[in-house]
Order: C-alpha cells, then sequence, then structure tokens
C-alpha cells in the first residue's frame, strides 16, 4: 500500500523513534573542546524549516532485524548513521564556537571561529550581530568572556539534504560585576550530505517553527 494515509503513518513512526534515539546516536560527538575567544551576540535571523522528506516501503516488504535484534532506521531515512553522526559534530563544534567570545575580539574574529562549519552568509549575519553598537559596547564596558559548551538535546526535522537540531548552549561568563552562568536553547540547521555538512540557520528554538 502507498497511500497518503500510510506515508504519514510512517513519517510519525520514523520521527518518534528519531526522537528517542537521537540522544543516543549523536552523543559521542556531543562535545568538541574550545579556548576561549569568541562571542554570540544577539541571534542573526531566521530560515525556514527544511521541507520533510521519508521514504516508505510495502507491508509485505518486513524491515530486516539488524544484528542487535532491532530494525535498522536508517532503511527510511535520507541519511546514514556515519552522516548524522558527522552532521551532530558539525553542529555541536559551531555550538561551541558562537558561544565562546571576548570583549576584545573584533566581528571578523569571532566569526572566523565558526566558519569553517557555517554558511558564509550566515557568517555575515553573525558577524553584523555581533558588532551591533549597542551589544558590542555592553560588552565592552562589562569586560565581558564567555566559553560556550555546546550539547545537542534532539532532532526536530530532517530532509534530503538538511537536518535541523534542538542545541543547548551554556556559557560560563566573567565580567566586571562578577561570573555568571547561562543556557540558552536554539533551533539550528545544516545542510549537506555524507559527511559533509555546514551550519545554514540558527534561531532561538522558541521563534517561528522552531
Amino acid at each position: 500500500m502507498d497511500s497518503p494515509a500510510w506515508r504519514r503513518v510512517a513519517f510519525a513512526v520514523i520521527v518518534c523513534v528519531l526522537v528517542a534515539l537521537g540522544a543516543y546516536l549523536v552523543g559521542p560527538v556531543a562535545h568538541h573542546d574550545r579556548q576561549p575567544g569568541k562571542q554570540p551576540a544577539h541571534r542573526p535571523g531566521a530560515a525556514s524549516t527544511p521541507r520533510v522528506a521519508t521514504s516508505t516501503s510495502s507491508p509485505a516488504a518486513a524491515t530486516p532485524p539488524s544484528q542487535s535484534g532491532q530494525p535498522d532506521i536508517y532503511q527510511w531515512l535520507p541519511f546514514t548513521q556515519t552522516g548524522l553522526a558527522a552532521a551532530a559534530a558539525t553542529v555541536t563544534r559551531f555550538g561551541d564556537a558562537y558561544g565562546t567570545y571576548s570583549y576584545g575580539e573584533s566581528a571578523t574574529a569571532y566569526g572566523a571561529s565558526m566558519r569553517s562549519v557555517t554558511s558564509a552568509s550566515l557568517v555575515g549575519q553573525i558577524e553584523d550581530a555581533y558588532a551591533a553598537p549597542g551589544v558590542a559596547s555592553a560588552r565592552a564596558s562589562a569586560k565581558q568572556v564567555a566559553v560556550g559548551t555546546a550539547t545537542i538535546d534532539s532532532i526536530s526535522a530532517f530532509g534530503p539534504t538538511s537536518l535541523t537540531f534542538y542545541l543547548q548552549i551554556t556559557q560560563r561568563i566573567t565580567a566586571t560585576t562578577g561570573a555568571s552562568q547561562r543556557s540558552t536553547r536554539y533551533s539550528v540547521t545544516v545542510t549537506g550530505g555524507g559527511t559533509s555538512w555546514q551550519v545554514t540557520s540558527v534561531e532561538l528554538a522558541n521563534v517561528g517553527n522552531s
């Protein structure tokens, strides 16, 4: 059977499995060591949520179990386990850099810390937000330095060439007023395929469709 109702059911099953297994699958690449030095200013604008695409199969073609006795969910997905791990590593590296800054650092230097895993257009938006006069002057006057650590919460959407993750960035911040800690949840989208991904969108998790 290949009816719209069957495709909706199959997609719902896939999403539920992804949410349940997301932390397990990306856990080994959830952290990437960083040195102090870069800043996330106010987060640049939203990008559209990727169109979700799934593949379905006939009920007669039952999914064969893996060696562990569990279904191989990657038969139903547009990416492999290796590809998912690479995408998660890209998001985590981005998050570590995005949450790390120093008040004496230029916007260009801040953007350079995430350039290898981020699209050029998004880096430009981030640098503009970092250099915004009100934000930059407040950061400098307080002599703020932050070190960010990113942790993936879950997968929120996927398509043939994109994956969107919920990412928690925890910052340890020091300033003239003392030390503090702040955690913020973002929706981060990467595009690409195989083991090659780059971040193309970041926004607060409660903005838009996130």
